[in-house]
């Protein structure tokens, strides 16, 4: 049975810590808008309770922490327009900033499948562990979306061309492949969590930046790493047309599996996928990053590329979306430019003091 909406995450003190954990395992823990809103009331109310000296986050169960956004209920909205839309993103954003700006040490088990709406739950923690059960994805391309959640940001500071390569085509990191990128910090046997979190907790446990690393253990080889020579040399191109065609003439089979899952992708979202990556190497903060992420997120939304995915590959599960348009040489320099313009009306996502 399906836990209620108001169990769907159980927030608690325990000790000295306080307590998330996302409590939909048979969604994979999928992060909905209702479950925003509790987190960030916790979040915000632990930021000034003296008694709270940490923050643990966790999944139920042993298969996700979170493997997404609600995007079914994103999809099923759109009949009345982008509001719901707008405000689901809005929060999830501001929330995904504060945790990057936390006060106390925000601690991250990134056990199992961390996709989507999970990396911005996790990916901005001051400490982020993973598990050999690890599997860390931004897949949004395929469902005609970007990688949001702070996602441009942190694949923006992975090393090399590692974060467009991860970025355009959605491939999961493993353990190692996490640390490596820059998405997680440490790594942790999946039979030593609890151990570990009983001594967070405990108000006796010492310093958490102690225990923390007094527990990591290494995570092996990545094979993210080891295929960074191939990465950086496929992904330089200035744009998607000129990656493809690396991709095209690099022998092997990486690069004929790499270029055959671009060419799944939407068009339009690998081009916005590309400007934005880049583009948050130059920005100053999470925070700027993901304005840029909202104003794209809407876009895809209003025009029907979002839904288009989800539709196809979540709802129908046809696999054969139509994306709009359905090919890289329709998508103008032009219209790239248009999406990363602010928003009309002043509808850009804010983050005043104290707001959500």
């Amino acid at each position: 049975m399906e836990p209620s909406a108001t169990d769907a995450v159980l927030i608690r003190r325990e000790g000295r810590a306080g307590r998330i954990t996302m409590n939909r395992p048979k969604a994979l823990n999928a992060l909905t808008y209702g479950m925003v809103g509790q987190i960030w009331e916790a979040l915000v109310a632990w930021q000034s309770d003296p008694t709270v000296e940490l923050v643990l986050l966790e999944g139920a169960g042993d298969r996700a922490l979170c493997a997404g956004g609600d995007v079914r209920s994103l999809y099923e909205s759109r009949a009345d327009g982008s509001g719901f839309a707008r405000t689901f993103w809005r929060d999830e954003y501001r929330l995904n900033a504060l945790i990057g700006r936390y006060r106390k040490p925000y601690v991250a088990l990134q056990d199992g499948i961390v996709m989507g709406g999970g990396i911005g739950l996790s990916g901005h923690a001051a400490y982020r562990i993973v598990t050999e059960r690890s599997q860390l994805a931004m897949p949004e391309t395929g469902i005609g979306l970007i990688p949001d959640v702070g996602g441009t940001w942190l694949l923006a500071h992975a090393p090399g061309q590692a974060g467009l390569y991860l970025g355009l085509t959605g491939e999961t990191m493993h353990a190692a492949d996490a640390v490596h990128a820059g998405f997680s910090d440490s790594f942790l046997p999946s039979a030593n969590v609890s151990a570990l979190t009983a001594q967070l907790c405990d108000p006796k446990g010492g310093d958490v930046a102690t225990v923390v690393a007094r527990s990591a253990q290494q995570p092996g080889p990545s094979a993210l790493a080891a295929k960074g020579g191939d990465i950086d040399k496929a992904f330089a191109g200035d744009t998607m047309e000129a990656i493809l065609a690396t991709l095209a003439r690099m022998p092997g089979d990486w690069a004929a599996k790499t270029h055959a899952t671009l060419m799944q992708k939407s068009p339009k979202a690998q081009k916005l996928t590309l400007a934005a990556i880049r583009k948050a190497r130059s920005l100053r903060s999470l925070q700027e990053a993901l304005t840029v992420e909202f104003r794209l997120t809407v876009r895809l939304f209003e025009d029907g590329e979002f839904p288009e995915g989800v539709r196809a590959l979540i709802i129908d599960k046809d696999r054969a979306p139509k994306w709009s348009p359905p090919r890289l040489d329709g998508v103008a320099d032009t219209l790239v430019e248009q999406y990363l313009a602010p928003l009309p009306h002043g509808a850009d996502l804010t983050f005043e003091a104290g707001n959500r």
